[in-house]
């Protein structure tokens, strides 16, 4: 199929790393592929990670920057029959809206809602797509109170395959220390870590801990550095915002990953659990809307006592871990992004035989 895709692309946001992965697995099944994204000056996201292919075309400002930028040449000129929107709340809603008859006149058109609630803006209803794709029932429940129920269709997010590493080779390539156990946090998100300083001073009692952190975001930077400087556990602080290989790198390096962000107060997913649970580092994340989505493939806490014990367990490697790694691989071969791709592409052709 010929499909024309707008939204992030090879930045460090949620929105971005979803539609690679889709997007990669088209191309990757033979599809012919055009993405529309982001200014590199005015993107969704903190940094740009990759370069782009060449079916990228970088023509517009992401919502709300001034001066506004929107070329609409790309997307009148590109040959596609199918035209998916990432995250509309990001993208400039009334430059598309005044092209978007256009787009009708040659594509089916298909809405991906990564909102976690219904928008207040106005600018975001103007559009009259065939198709509303959702993550999950939580979306599908809000979104059916303002489209056709028949309109909105689940397709779960998609994850990074499954390709566990070797744990001492990914150490000794980035010179980290064979004999502590290593906890592991990376991105803006990574800042919410320190609140758990405490307990995971406690857990060093009993295990030798380095507690590694890869951020570039400066006050994540000066939260981290203010700790090392007290001396009172063994932190690494790499500033740097990773590509997805050197990110599996560190993955392959820790003993575990946590996720430690509060609540969001509405309907949201973890893109960080998609994107590292194949890498095999167990995941350990604090219970909140972020993770309610998953079973056994990740260990929830809601307090001190249960992250040490979900750190205990993965230290020890015991029954529960197994279990875990199990389910982790499981959920991430039933949801790859070749599986997800393929759900897509079946839906775009149900969509055309019916129009």
């Amino acid at each position: 199929m010929k499909i024309g895709m707008m939204g992030g692309w090879n930045t460090d946001s949620g929105a971005s790393f979803h539609t690679e992965l889709v997007g990669r697995a088209w191309v990757e099944q033979g599809h012919n592929l055009k993405v529309f994204s982001f200014f590199d000056y005015a993107f969704h996201g903190t940094q740009i990670t990759g370069r782009d292919e060449n079916y990228v075309s970088r023509c517009f400002t992401v919502d709300g920057f001034q001066p506004a930028n929107f070329d609409p040449i790309p997307f009148l000129t590109t040959d596609y029959e199918v035209f998916v929107a990432q995250d509309l709340g990001m993208l400039p809603k009334d430059s598309l809206g005044k092209i978007f008859h256009r787009i009708k006149n040659k594509a089916i058109t298909i809405n991906v809602i990564h909102d976690g609630k219904l928008s207040q803006n106005p600018s975001f209803y103007q559009f009259d797509w065939d198709v509303i794709v959702c993550f999950d029932n939580r979306y599908r429940d809000f979104l059916i109170k303002a489209y056709e129920p028949s309109r909105v269709h689940i397709i779960p997010y998609p994850c990074c395959p499954w390709q566990p590493g070797n744990k001492q080779a990914a150490r000794s390539k980035l010179g980290l220390p064979q004999d502590k156990k290593i906890i592991y946090g990376f991105g803006p998100a990574s800042e919410y870590i320190a609140e758990l300083i405490d307990p995971i001073i406690e857990l060093s009692k009993e295990y030798p801990i380095m507690l590694l952190i890869t951020a570039k975001k400066d006050n994540v930077v000066e939260k981290f550095k203010a700790l090392q400087s007290e001396g009172i556990i063994d932190i690494e602080l790499r500033e740097e915002s990773l590509p997805i290989s050197t990110l599996y790198d560190y993955l392959y390096a820790a003993d575990v990953l946590v996720f430690n962000k509060p609540a969001a107060g509405h309907v949201v997913v973890s893109s960080t659990a998609f994107q590292c649970m194949g890498s095999g580092c167990p995941i350990v994340a604090r219970s909140s809307d972020y993770v309610e989505y998953y079973h056994n493939e990740l260990i929830g806490y809601s307090n001190f006592d249960e992250f040490k014990s979900a750190l205990r367990s993965i230290f020890n490697e015991d029954a529960d871990f197994q279990s875990t790694i199990r389910a982790a691989e499981e959920y991430v071969n039933k949801n790859s992004a070749q599986e997800i791709g393929k759900k897509f592409i079946k839906l775009f052709e149900a969509i055309t035989e019916h129009r």
